[in-house]
């Protein structure tokens, strides 16, 4: 049988996660709406090591994660409460928590193969600019031709009719579709169970022999969720009841 080779409970709410494939280091923003704070965790998923946990800034709420590329993870303030844009730059360490530059005039457009692009938010119209990630100078002006989007190796599973699997397999019945990936040897498969007016959110991951992993992710929800996993290389990732993160290598 599988374990998780990371097991980590979190203070709040998992809002969004980022993985740094070079490092491979994986980072949460984690939202604790009762106490209006934000904080961010930063593990290595080849080690299983917690680098830092329950990390804040100097703004409790308006924060969050752009991306994490390189070792370093960039953070952003909220322009006002009640509305999604950016503004400013905050550059950290992901390994110590290190605060290593901020540029509060400029704001992340997208993260490039040669780092992030950026632009100062009083000026307009709108120019783009490459940035170094480690020391928040602007390099030069962007470029389509070698500035490319970056890959990931992230996976996400196929949104599929339960019928598509033998469900004989299964201890649970699904209810409404199934969320299905494959790698090596294994079926992942995530499913929905009703009891009553009440939902459950399962994992199951099934090889040639069987059942080598099952978990009651999320119990008494009111609606289907998304889907509950991605695969990241060999490491499959997923949420439970929303404040844990459990990774398995496969």
């Amino acid at each position: 049988m599988l374990k998780p080779q990371i097991s980590e409970k979190l203070n709040g709410v998992i809002w969004r996660l980022e993985i740094d494939g070079i490092t491979e280091t994986i980072v949460l923003e984690i939202r604790n709406d009762s106490e209006k704070q934000v904080s961010f965790t930063s593990i290595n998923l080849q080690s299983g090591k917690v680098n830092f946990k329950d990390l804040t800034t100097d703004e409790r709420w308006l924060t969050g994660i752009e991306t994490v590329h390189d070792g370093v993870l960039l953070l952003h303030n909220y322009q006002s409460e009640s509305g999604p844009a950016h503004k400013a730059l905050i550059a950290v360490n992901a390994e110590t928590g290190e605060t290593l530059w901020s540029n509060y005039v400029l704001a992340f457009n997208h993260l490039s193969t040669n780092g992030p692009v950026v632009y100062n938010t009083p000026i307009l119209p709108k120019k783009l600019l490459l940035a170094d990630i480690h020391t928040g100078s602007q390099v030069r002006a962007f470029n389509t031709v070698i500035d490319l989007s970056v890959e990931t190796d992230i996976l996400a599973p196929q949104l599929l009719p339960a019928e598509f699997i033998n469900t004989d397999l299964l201890p649970v019945k699904p209810y409404g579709n199934i969320h299905y990936l494959e790698y090596n040897n294994f079926r992942i498969i995530s499913l929905h169970t009703l009891s009553g007016d009440v939902l459950s959110q399962w994992l199951f991951i099934v090889d040639d022999t069987g059942i080598v992993y099952q978990d009651l992710l999320n119990a008494g929800i009111q609606k289907l969720q998304p889907e509950a996993f991605v695969l990241h290389k060999n490491w499959l990732i997923c949420l439970k009841n929303k404040t844990e993160l459990q990774v398995l290598e496969l």
